[in-house]
C-alpha cells in the first residue's frame, strides 16, 4: 500500500515553517454518533513511516500507527462535535467546529495548516486545503488515523448503551445491517436526525 509523503511537510519546512499541522476528520458520513476532528504536528526529524489515508488501513494498522503517532509526534489536538450540534448546524459546519476545536488543543501553535480540502474561517496562520490530503499528504493521513481510531473507540462505547444497532460492526454508517436495525428498533438517542436515512426509518415510528 503506497504510504502518504511528506511533500508538501518538505516544502514548508525548507521555507522556515516548522510545525505543520495535517489536519483531517471521521465520520461525516454516518447516521449515528459524532464528528471527530484531529490535528497532528510531526517533527521533520521524527517523521513517522507508513502513514496513509486511514480507510485504506485494517483496524489493525490503524492501531499501530495510532500507538505510533501518539508517540513521535511534536502535538495532537482531538475536536468531538456531537450529533445534537450536526443535527442543529449541519454535518459541515460542525466538521469545521471540529477541526477548529482540534486545533486549538494542539500544545503548539502551527506555522502551517494543512487540511483534507475543508476550508477553515480564522486561522491565524496560512492554510492550504488539499484534495485527497489524507492521501498525499502525511499530517494529513496521521490525522486521519488519530480522528478514525478515536471516534471508532466512541462508537464501541455506543453499541455497549445500544447493543441492537450494531455500531461496533458498522461505526453508524447506512449499512444493511444498521437499516434493519432502524427499521425494526427506531432511531436511538445517537442518531442524527437531521440525516435523510434516519428520517426515511424514524417516519415508521411516528404516531
Amino acid at each position: 500500500m503506497p504510504s502518504a509523503p511528506y511533500h508538501y511537510e518538505a516544502r514548508a519546512w525548507r521555507s522556515g515553517l516548522v510545525r505543520v499541522a495535517g489536519v483531517d476528520e471521521a465520520g461525516r458520513g454516518p447516521l449515528a454518533g459524532p464528528v471527530v476532528a484531529a490535528a497532528v504536528i510531526i517533527a521533520s526529524e521524527h517523521r513517522i513511516k507508513g502513514l496513509a489515508d486511514s480507510k485504506l488501513l485494517a483496524p489493525e494498522q490503524r492501531e499501530e500507527l495510532f500507538s505510533r503517532i501518539q508517540a513521535r509526534a511534536l502535538a495532537i489536538g482531538v475536536g468531538i462535535v456531537d450529533h445534537e450540534t450536526i443535527d442543529r448546524i449541519n454535518i459541515l459546519e460542525a466538521t469545521r467546529r471540529a477541526m477548529g476545536e482540534a486545533l486549538r488543543r494542539l500544545a503548539l501553535l502551527p506555522d502551517l495548516v494543512i487540511t483534507d480540502f475543508v476550508q477553515l474561517a480564522g486561522l491565524p496562520c496560512p492554510q492550504r486545503n488539499l484534495v485527497d490530503g489524507d492521501a498525499r499528504c502525511a499530517s494529513v493521513a496521521a490525522a486521519s488515523i488519530v480522528a478514525k481510531v478515536t471516534r471508532d473507540r466512541l462508537m464501541l462505547d455506543a453499541d455497549c448503551q445500544f447493543p441492537e444497532y450494531g455500531f461496533a460492526r458498522h461505526k453508524g454508517y447506512a449499512t444493511p445491517e444498521h437499516l434493519a436495525a432502524l427499521d425494526r428498533h427506531g432511531p436511538c438517542a445517537l442518531h442524527r436526525r437531521s440525516f435523510s436515512g434516519v428520517w426515511r426509518q424514524g417516519e415508521l415510528f411516528q404516531s
